[in-house]
């Protein structure tokens, strides 16, 4: 039988396991409640620099030792850093939890962050920079989230840039570390062919090096969505287009229900923009929908990628379905995105890296594992009409957020675009016209 346990630590670490019986392996890891906005100014892309340095050596292990134990017994180890989150994590079998227990708080404590080592990473950091520049569609969503929260922590992007990485230090990397990696807002979590107390047992011992809740970290400045647009005229095969709206927070009333609408909107091959745009009309390879939650704010958003011949065909239609779903959802269409969203739970509930993933989530968002039932109980509240309100208040009461790069020079200014959106009739852009 499946069971979640819970045990918060003397020290202040929170440590949840879910037993899954029948598995030889146990997917663990670290969750930090701190990411890219929680940097100041002057360590833009410092908490993803951090997480790369975790891995380069430690008092007792090299970077070669690191990779070596852990791949020695066939595991793997790896790990993320987001606007709000860092993750490091292992998959195991379930006789070296123990020894994925040590690296996983060897590397969170007892780091050396030697200079050259530092040096070296920075380099791949800036690959990994110019690589994201050289991906159109990495770089629409750098751009989008920089439009939506102008000037903002949490719309830069997560890499930093070439200046910022190439100035950071050994001890910048500390003093990070230090105020944000603290017992309060670290949960260790493990699923799979795990023992609740024997796991607490190890993870109390080999973390207790770990720093209390006396420092106190930076607090983000509240997220103040603007929108507005970025256009780039590229010389590519396609153009990627993002169009997005100010969203629901994780605490939100309605932020299940924007999930529910994103799903709806673009969510599969069933969608509507999927069937409408891409199915019925052939005006793109791409299309979906999708909702961003975050602490205090969120982002509503549709993503297509097209021939830019397409666009003043397509926007229109994008835009004319969003305007719809404020008008008219059918039962079946709710009934339909719920059935999905209760197959991603379950369907994860069979993967231990999933399960553990959407433990620490829910931990570092709700302060508790969420069962599935009450997700689903949350979800059956949401009605036809709750969807149709929540659809004008997003498409109609805020500023979009525009973002794209390609061939876009046919793209219609916004204005046009918003004519759309009321149903107004639109215009071709002057590049079009004959």
């Amino acid at each position: 039988m499946m069971r979640v346990e819970c045990t918060r630590l003397a020290s202040g670490l929170t440590v949840v396991t879910e037993h899954m019986p029948h598995l030889e392996s146990v997917a663990l890891g670290t969750w930090i409640k701190s990411g890219s906005r929680d940097e100041t100014d002057a360590e833009h892309g410092i908490a993803h620099l951090l997480e790369h340095m975790a891995f380069k050596g430690t008092s007792r292990r090299t970077a070669r030792q690191i990779a070596e134990q852990i791949e020695n017994v066939g595991g793997e180890v790896n790990a993320a850093t987001s606007t709000e989150t860092t993750s490091y994590y292992a998959r195991v079998l379930k006789d070296d939890v123990s020894l994925a227990v040590d690296i996983l708080a060897d590397i969170l404590v007892d780091s050396a962050f030697e200079e050259d080592e530092l040096e070296r990473e920075k380099q791949v950091i800036l690959q990994e920079i110019g690589a994201a520049n050289d991906t159109p569609d990495d770089v629409v969503f750098d751009r989008f989230a920089e439009t939506a929260y102008a000037d903002q922590t949490i719309g830069r992007p997560i890499l930093g840039t070439p200046e910022t990485v190439l100035s950071f230090t050994p001890d910048q990397i500390r003093a990070y570390l230090s105020r944000n990696y603290t017992t309060d807002r670290m949960f260790v979590v493990a699923a799979g062919a795990v023992d609740h107390d024997r796991f607490v047992a190890e993870v109390e011992e080999r973390f207790a090096g770990l720093p209390g809740a006396g420092t106190a970290p930076v607090t983000p400045v509240a997220a103040r969505y603007t929108g507005g647009e970025t256009r780039e005229d590229r010389d590519l095969m396609d153009a990627q287009v993002l169009l997005g709206f100010e969203g629901k927070a994780y605490h939100a009333r309605d932020f299940y229900c924007s999930q529910i609408l994103a799903n709806i909107l673009g969510g599969g091959m069933s969608s509507r923009l999927f069937q409408e745009v891409r199915e019925h009309r052939g005006l793109c390879y791409s299309v979906y929908a999708f909702h961003w939650g975050f602490s205090d704010t969120g982002i509503f958003g549709v993503h297509a990628a097209t021939g830019g011949e397409n666009l003043p065909e397509l926007m229109p239609v994008i835009m004319d379905e969003l305007r719809k779903t404020s008008l008219s959802i059918d039962q079946q269409e709710i009934d339909r995105a719920r059935a999905q969203i209760r197959a991603q739970l379950l369907m994860g509930q069979e993967s231990p890296a999933a399960r553990a993933g959407q433990m620490a989530r829910q931990l570092m968002l709700y302060g508790r594992p969420i069962p599935n039932e009450e997700l689903m109980e949350r979800l059956s509240g949401i009605t036809v009409g709750r969807l149709t309100d929540l659809a004008g208040r997003l498409f109609f009461d805020t500023v979009p957020t525009l973002s794209a790069i390609g061939p876009v020079e046919k793209l219609a200014p916004m204005d046009d675009l918003l004519g759309a959106l009321t149903g107004q009739q639109v215009p071709l852009p002057r590049a079009a016209r004959g």
